[in-house]
C-alpha cells in the first residue's frame, strides 16, 4: 500500500500553491476602461409572508410605504388601522452590467430592513432601481428565493443560513440605457486587475507582436494604452482580437494566511534565508495551596494566620526538534522542513510570523 507524506495530512486545512507558471489570455488579468457595471438600489415591499413579515407597530415605515401602495392601486386606506403580518420592508440591490440594454433581464438581491424574522414564500413589489445619479435604471420584481430557514417550537429554535435575505434571479429588467459611446473611442485603455510593472510590460510586448507595431504602450503599473488600429471596423472587434492574447503574469512572493480556519496559502515564489526553527511542549503550572497557621490553644496573644504555599511545576515533553533552514530555501524544500517538526496549520502560522519578524521571509506576509 502507498503511504503518503505527512503534507497530505494537512493538505485539508493548509493549501500549497505549485506549478509552473503558464500563458493567461489577457481577458483574464485586465479590465477595459469604461466597460463596467454600476450599482442599483431600492425600496421596496415583500408582501404574502407567512405571518413572519414586520410589526407595523414597531417599523411604522413599512406602515406607510403599504398605503402609499394601496392608494396608489387606488384604494383610500387614510385613517384605517391595519396590522398585516405579511408584509416587510427591503432593500433591493443589482448590478447593471455593462451594454445591458432595455429589457434586458438582470438578477436582484432583495434584504430585510425590520424586524421580519423569514421571507420565504414572499413576492416583490414593483420597485424602483436608482443608480447614484439619481436615476431609475430598472424594476424589480418576482418571488423572492432564499436558501436559508429558521424552524421553532416551545423549547427551542434553528436556524439555518440567512432566511432574511433572497435573491430574485432575473428579477428587474432594464428600463433605461447607460450613455457611453464606445464605438466612438479613439484609444483603448487597459488596466489590470492586479497591478505590476512586470507584467504591464509584457502586455505591452505581447500586444505590440501581435499586430507587428507599437500600438500598446505602458502607462504605469496599472494601465496600457492602446491606439486604435484601423484594420478593425470598431473598438469592439479589436478587443476581441485583444483579449485572447496570452501573457504569463509575474507573481509575487506572497503568503496568505487565515488565521480564523488556519488556511495558508504560499506562493511558489517565496523564499528563505538561512534560519534555525525550534519547535517544542514547554509548560509550566503554578499552583497555590496556602495553609493555615493558628495558635497554641488558651493562647491570649495568638492570632490565626494564613501562610501561603506556591509549586512551581516545569514541563519540557523533551520533544522539542530544531529544523535549520540553509539559504534561498524553496517553498517544496520550506514544507518538508516545517513537516518535520510535526507542526500543525496553527503552529506554522506562528512559525510564518516569527521567520518574518526575523527577516528571513523573503514574501509579503498578507494575515487576513
Amino acid at each position: 500500500m502507498r503511504k503518503f507524506s505527512p503534507i497530505l495530512v494537512l493538505f485539508f486545512s493548509v493549501v500549497f500553491a505549485f506549478g509552473a507558471q503558464a500563458g493567461v489570455k489577457l481577458k483574464d488579468l485586465v479590465e477595459v476602461e469604461g466597460v463596467r457595471g454600476n450599482d442599483l438600489v431600492g425600496y421596496g415591499l415583500v408582501v404574502g409572508l407567512d405571518g413572519t413579515g414586520d410589526g407595523l407597530r414597531n417599523i411604522p415605515y413599512t406602515e406607510e410605504a403599504l398605503s402609499s401602495l394601496l392608494e396608489r392601486l387606488g384604494i383610500n386606506v387614510q385613517g384605517e388601522e391595519f396590522r398585516p403580518k405579511n408584509v416587510a420592508a427591503v432593500l433591493v440591490t443589482a448590478t447593471l452590467p455593462p451594454f445591458a440594454r432595455a429589457g434586458t433581464r438582470i438578477d436582484v438581491t432583495v434584504s430585510a430592513i425590520g424586524d421580519a424574522t423569514n421571507l420565504t414564500g414572499g413576492m416583490l413589489v414593483m420597485t424602483p432601481l436608482n443608480a447614484a445619479d439619481g436615476q431609475i435604471y430598472a424594476v424589480a420584481q418576482g418571488p423572492a428565493l432564499v436558501s436559508g430557514f429558521s424552524a421553532e417550537g416551545d423549547a427551542a429554535s434553528v436556524t439555518e443560513g440567512v432566511p432574511t435575505a433572497a435573491t430574485i434571479p432575473n428579477g428587474a429588467r432594464v428600463e433605461r440605457e447607460l450613455a457611453f459611446d464606445f464605438r466612438g473611442m479613439k484609444n483603448l485603455r487597459l488596466t489590470l486587475r492586479a497591478p505590476d510593472f512586470t507584467t504591464a510590460a509584457r502586455i505591452e510586448t505581447a500586444i505590440n507582436a501581435q499586430f507587428d507595431m507599437p500600438i500598446a504602450l505602458m502607462i504605469d503599473s496599472a494601465a496600457i494604452d492602446v491606439a486604435m488600429d484601423r484594420q478593425f471596423r470598431s473598438p469592439a472587434h479589436m478587443v476581441s482580437e485583444i483579449e485572447n492574447v496570452e501573457v504569463t503574469p509575474a507573481q509575487k512572493a506572497r503568503i496568505v494566511v487565515d488565521q480564523r480556519s488556519g488556511t495558508i496559502v504560499l506562493g511558489s515564489e517565496v523564499r528563505i534565508s538561512s534560519v534555525a526553527v525550534a519547535q517544542g511542549n514547554l509548560s509550566i503550572r503554578i499552583r497555590e495551596t496556602p495553609g493555615v497557621s493558628q495558635p497554641n490553644p488558651f493562647s491570649r496573644s495568638g492570632e490565626t494566620i494564613v501562610v501561603p504555599r506556591t509549586d512551581i511545576t516545569i514541563d519540557d515533553a523533551g520533544d522539542q526538534k530544531v529544523a535549520l533552514i540553509e539559504e534561498n530555501m524553496t517553498l517544496a524544500d520550506l514544507v518538508d522542513g516545517l513537516n518535520a517538526l510535526g507542526v500543525s496549520p496553527r503552529e506554522m502560522i506562528d512559525i510564518l510570523k516569527a521567520i518574518k519578524s526575523a527577516g528571513a521571509l523573503h514574501a509579503e506576509l498578507v494575515l487576513q
